[in-house]
């Protein structure tokens, strides 16, 4: 089988003859694994099956003074500390202003020339484009974290407004996307901290849930499949998530959801794309250790198709490169 053959296979809940497996790297471990393998291209070598696109053109960040940098959005971000993402330091969108904001133009069809190139040579890889940011971090950059929380609490008018106006946004943005010959939108939306939702399944559903289902069903009407990156423990909106639609869940943390038990409980439903441990196992197990974690991780959830085996996210900077060579070594060599 082809590497996009195992993951159609997989997404099917057929069993592939390998799990197929995607490695993505922050900088610093991605520097760190350049150093250890003496090669500063070898993650083109290591064989992951998906090639992941963000939706955004390649000029959409700007740099600024001080390591800031600008997003098409508006939005400033300190990377002084955060190489890979940073910390937002303005606020673009209040109670006042957000019917006079105005978000980037989606019209333009070369805001989608990158994805274009690559899915008109995708080789065998499975093309996945991301849509960051999509909803509740969108809002929640725009307006500031406690300002949308309060407002979700507070002052429902504005939360549903600003939400509202992000949505049509995203609704565009997919129809021009899915039009690429992308084989899948993933939506990139954190709704969880380490021990739960961060703001509680009741307003979950209020304010994101709705939302979300338009979403995913304008990929799926498309003929595209879903996936979502929601960090922490959200596996309580499983239900709602197969209800609405979506294919494929990530990033599957085994440090806040245990990944054996909703393979049992959902496996038959949903795919799931992460579980290797990011927060346990690469940065502090022995090589061994982290051989026998990915090894069981693939011979369990694995069963029966349904599993794109990864670490739960960019392997941060603190994973051991011994213990990164030997995932890859047994995802490589299945």
């Amino acid at each position: 089988m082809t590497n996009r053959e195992r993951v159609l296979a997989s997404l099917c809940h057929e069993q592939p003859d390998k799990i197929p497996f995607n490695a993505g790297f922050t900088k610093r471990a991605h520097r760190n694994m350049a150093e250890f393998y003496g090669d500063p291209q070898f993650d083109r070598k290591i064989g992951n099956c998906f090639t992941v696109l963000d939706a955004a053109p390649e000029d959409a960040w700007r740099e600024t003074p001080g390591d800031v940098w600008v997003d098409r959005f508006g939005v400033k971000w300190d990377r002084s500390v955060d190489k890979d993402i940073g910390m937002v330091v303005n606020q673009q969108v209040t109670a006042t202003s957000v019917e006079q904001y105005a978000f980037p133009n989606f019209a333009d069809s070369a805001n989608y020339d990158h994805i274009r190139a690559v899915t008109s040579s995708r080789g065998d890889r499975y093309v996945v484009v991301v849509l960051g940011f999509s909803l509740f971090e969108r809002a929640w950059t725009l307006a500031g974290m406690e300002n949308l929380l309060m407002a979700m609490a507070c002052d429902p008018p504005f939360a549903h407004r600003l939400l509202d106006r992000i949505l049509e946004y995203n609704l565009e943005v997919i129809e021009r996307v899915s039009a690429c010959g992308v084989d899948a939108v993933q939506f990139g939306d954190d709704w969880g901290a380490q021990r739960g939702l961060i703001m509680g399944p009741d307003m979950w559903r209020e304010y994101i849930g709705l939302r979300v289902a338009r979403m995913y069903k304008a990929v799926k009407d498309a003929g595209r499949s879903v996936f979502i990156h929601s960090c922490g423990k959200v596996d309580e909106l499983f239900p709602d998530l197969i209800e609405f639609g979506l294919d494929v869940f990530n990033p599957f943390q085994p440090e806040v959801i245990d990944v054996f038990d909703a393979k049992r409980k959902f496996g038959d439903r949903l795919c799931f794309f992460g579980g290797i441990s990011t927060q346990r196992i690469l940065p502090y197990a022995t090589p061994q250790q982290t051989r026998e974690h990915v090894k069981r991780l693939l011979d369990e959830v694995g069963r029966d198709g349904g599993l794109f085996a990864a670490p739960a996210h960019d392997i941060p900077p603190d994973a051991k490169p011994e213990n990164i060579h030997a995932m890859l070594e047994v995802l490589q060599h299945q």
